[in-house]
């Protein structure tokens, strides 16, 4: 019952920050496919200027494997996981790769491979999408599926 719960409280505060970010500005930042950057182009400036990795990382070792691309100011990074933890956000951390806070609906992801959203300053965070569609879980409540494309994006 708890965790029946703790699901639907995740689900409508999801709504509400959707709310939220459709009565104001709203700018998804996406990958620029047009501009010719790769992965290893990615300059040290604007969010990126604290990130961890700037290009195509592999980490960790177990016997599960997936694939996250963060996504900030047009530019992206990929990175493959591998893993025996079962959640994503569980393999994340392990890995140094998000922080936060924990809250009784679960982690909220403030930092992801050292960029920092803080929706109290700015109105930024980190959308977190399962094969294209925003996640209706967060990372922690997010099982790792073998297929399943995951990508957490700096939205404002």
């Amino acid at each position: 019952m708890k965790k029946l719960f703790k699901s639907v409280t995740a689900v409508l505060l999801l709504a509400m920050i959707l709310f939220a970010s459709a009565c104001g500005e709203n700018k998804e930042m996406t990958l620029d496919t047009t501009s010719g950057a790769s992965e290893s182009d990615i300059a040290r400036t604007g969010l990126w200027e604290n990130a961890i990795y700037t290009k195509e990382t592999e980490l960790g070792s177990g016997s599960k494997e997936f694939h996250l691309v963060v996504e900030a100011e047009n530019q992206s990074v990929t990175f493959t996981i591998h893993t025996d933890a079962d959640t994503v956000g569980a393999a994340l951390l392990e890995h140094g790769l998000i922080a936060g806070e924990e809250t009784e609906l679960g982690l909220m992801v403030k930092t992801v491979n050292g960029i920092t959203a803080d929706y109290n300053v700015d109105r930024s965070y980190w959308a977190f999408y399962i094969n294209g569609e925003y996640a209706m879980t967060g990372v922690d409540g997010t099982e790792i599926k073998a297929g399943d494309a995951y990508r957490l994006v700096y939205t404002r």
